[in-house]
């Protein structure tokens, strides 16, 4: 059985979350305020987060710092009354891994729910060392090497560290090289999920990712098809 933490302060809201999950087969534990649910995400191991933003003691985005300087891999959904593009942002940079904007119907919080335990799966709950792995788990696309075994990613040699949802982002660029991919077709293979047609999900990933891969401004591997969407190409 999937372990669920719900960081929530509205009763109510709690209410109709916890018996919705565990009747679709979840075991749900509950935080009402920022730094208890800190506290429950450090000393037990959750297969999800699902973390309100406005929280009593410590509000969620510090939260969601907090548990990504001990946990890098567990998934986070933020579940959010302020739905602007900037708030979505800074949710996402913070951390985590999906939004979905109060109020909302419990069959999209299911379906979120679902899509990130499938994604986590492909995840290591911790860092291990490197072995020896055939060539058929290592991509190399200029000078960055993804080992999709350690799930180690480098550039220049130097290491860089990827959420879950920018681990599957990049690993579709690169199965996927010198391909123009439209937003849709990110959303379906990285999300998994219909998304409102308006979301700027793919785009505020996507600069994620740049951040972190494209220091210099002549070395950029994921470039802008301006009216099409993305491509990995050489610099």
């Amino acid at each position: 059985m999937k372990k669920i933490v719900l960081i929530e302060d509205e009763t109510s809201v709690v209410s109709f979350i916890k018996k919705g999950l565990q009747e679709n087969g979840y075991e749900i534990s509950v935080a009402f305020d920022g730094r208890t649910g800190v506290q429950l995400v450090q000393s037990n191991d959750f297969d999800l987060v699902i973390l309100d933003i406005m929280l009593p003691e410590m509000n969620g985005l510090d939260v969601c710092k907090e548990i990504r300087k001990t946990n890098k891999h567990v998934p986070i959904l933020f579940l959010t009354a302020l739905g602007t593009s900037e708030n979505i942002v800074l949710g996402l940079e913070s951390g985590g891994d999906d939004y979905l904007v109060k109020p909302f119907k419990f069959i999209e919080l299911v379906a979120r729910v679902k899509s990130l335990l499938r994604r986590s799966n492909n995840s290591p709950a911790q860092e291990i060392a490197e072995p020896e792995v055939d060539n058929e788990h290592v991509f190399q696309f200029s000078d960055l090497i993804v080992n999709d075994y350690t799930k180690k990613v480098t550039r220049a040699g130097e290491d860089i560290s990827l959420t879950s949802t920018e681990y599957k982002l990049l690993l579709y660029f690169l199965n996927n090289p010198e391909k123009v991919i439209s937003r849709a077709e990110i959303l379906d293979a990285v999300w998994g999920v219909n998304y409102e047609l308006g979301t700027n999900v793919v785009d505020v990933y996507v600069n994620y990712l740049r951040k972190k891969l494209d220091h210099k401004e002549d070395n950029k591997l994921i470039h802008t098809v301006i009216g099409m969407g993305y491509v990995l190409k050489k610099p």
